[in-house]
């Protein structure tokens, strides 16, 4: 399993980025998928995922500003970012859990929000 993010990069505060994570094989092999984050000096964290059955979670910190989607035919999750905020800055990972429950991660990629 390959997990490939793109969409990063530098916006400024109250802008939006599209992030997006495309996985090779069936997205029904995966029980979920989601998006976590890593700013400098801290833990990483959930921000959103997804289930195969549509279900989605959302970190406080992002409810109401973020979306998570998917595109079954391209196998893609998509992450929408809205009114980012500097906080939200960090390495944003997509995850992936198998249905054999083996946890998949991609590169990361670099989000910056300037003020």
């Amino acid at each position: 399993v390959q997990l490939v993010e793109s969409g990063g990069g530098l916006v400024q505060a109250g802008g939006s980025l599209r992030l997006s994570c495309a996985a090779s094989g069936s997205i029904f092999s995966f029980t979920a998928m989601g998006w976590y984050r890593q700013a400098p000096g801290k833990q990483r964290e959930l921000v959103a995922t997804i289930t195969s059955g549509g279900s989605t979670n959302y970190a406080d910190s992002v409810k109401g500003r973020f979306t998570i989607s998917r595109d079954n035919a391209k196998i893609t999750v998509y992450l929408q970012m809205n009114s980012l905020k500097p906080e939200d800055t960090a390495v944003y990972y997509c995850n992936a859990i198998s249905v054999f429950a083996t946890n998949y991660w991609g590169q990361g990629t670099q989000v910056t929000v300037s003020s």
